[in-house]
């Protein structure tokens, strides 16, 4: 991700630098997954006495990395103001994991595509 937000000129510096003074931390503010359960953010502590456990089939977590850029941020101006978050949704299972959302678009050619496809939807319907 650091690597991408210097490529884009969000930050300037070295990327391992940069990782170590976690300077994205400015765009990225939350964690990287949570559990699913009965609740899109499940609460339950799954018996765990500090904050990493062993997964366990039949566990399911998300992945969801995250950017957003303030509107006043001091980054180029095309960026500023926009966030993005694509979530992955993670069945642990016997062998190993099966990523329940694998079917759901994520290139941003093909988000716009489907995004003008049901705009088209909308007013052919009116």
């Amino acid at each position: 991700m650091v690597e991408g937000l210097v490529k884009l000129g969000v930050l300037k510096g070295n990327v391992d630098e940069l990782i170590a003074e976690q300077a994205h931390c400015a765009f990225y503010m939350h964690g990287l997954s949570h559990w699913l359960g009965l609740d899109v953010h499940d609460v339950g502590d799954y018996g765990a006495s500090e904050r990493s456990r062993l997964l366990e089939p039949g566990m399911v977590l998300t992945l969801e990395p995250g950017l957003y850029i303030a509107p006043d941020a001091k980054v180029p101006h095309e960026y500023r103001g926009i966030g993005i978050r694509i979530e992955d949704d993670i069945l642990i299972t016997d062998s190993g994991n099966e990523v329940l959302t694998a079917g759901v678009v994520k290139d941003a050619d093909d988000i716009e595509k489907l995004m003008a496809q049901a705009r088209a939807v909308r007013q052919a319907a009116r």
